[in-house]
């Protein structure tokens, strides 16, 4: 049961894009609709090229964001003011997950590969800004992304949580893995039930509001 097993979690860690929203919002579509765009026009690229670049910075560096800062030096702020430039005029606040995270005992976080702004204005549309202590994105792990271990050491050490009694909440599997070799729970919410759960991950939450009803 998820009760006892997170019965000594004091921090609750949650990832934004497909995590504290369901895919069928399709607000990454937007996100990923402007990366594309942006990588067309900053590297004179086709679009078939731009995304299969877009796919081999992901693959190889965990965003795109990263791959163009390692491979282009790109100056990531008007990246990410760009690409997180999104329509949220169709999100409606999600009061039983608002409930549900109110409910749990502990703090709770969001931390998002996207930039802090972007954590905070989806969370406002979605009514779940107050049930949140802070916000990370990834210029508080100074522009490094999950899933490398140095942007999890930065924002947890900003954020003062102890790993070994916190929990993180993903759609991408990937990014469970070190947080658990630091000790912490992880909690998966698949994006298609066609992926198959990765040995690392202690929790399946396809519906996240009723898992964490069932974990308080």
């Amino acid at each position: 049961m998820p009760k006892a097993d997170l019965a000594h979690v004091e921090t609750w860690v949650f990832d934004m894009d497909n995590t504290l929203y369901p895919p069928e919002l399709r607000l990454f579509d937007q996100v990923s609709a402007k990366i594309t765009a942006f990588v067309m026009r900053e590297l004179a690229l086709e679009r078939t090229e731009a995304d299969a670049l877009r796919s081999r910075y992901f693959r190889d560096y965990g965003t795109t964001l990263a791959g163009l800062m390692a491979a282009h030096g790109l100056d990531p702020d008007p990246y990410l003011a760009e690409v997180h430039a999104i329509d949220l005029s169709g999100v409606a606040p999600d009061t039983r997950l608002a409930d549900a995270i109110a409910a749990l005992p502990g703090r709770k976080v969001i931390y998002t590969n996207g930039s802090r702004a972007h954590g905070l204005n989806i969370a406002q549309a979605l009514g779940l800004a107050s049930c949140f202590a802070a916000f990370y994105g990834v210029e508080d792990a100074g522009y490094v992304v999950k899933p490398h271990r140095p942007a999890f050491e930065a924002v947890f050490a900003r954020d003062g949580l102890d790993p070994r009694r916190a929990a993180m909440v993903e759609d991408d599997q990937r990014n469970l893995r070190v947080p658990v070799e630091m000790g912490m729970r992880a909690i998966w919410r698949p994006v298609s039930a066609d992926e198959a759960r990765a040995p690392h991950v202690h929790h399946v939450a396809p519906d996240l509001a009723d898992f964490l009803i069932r974990a308080a």
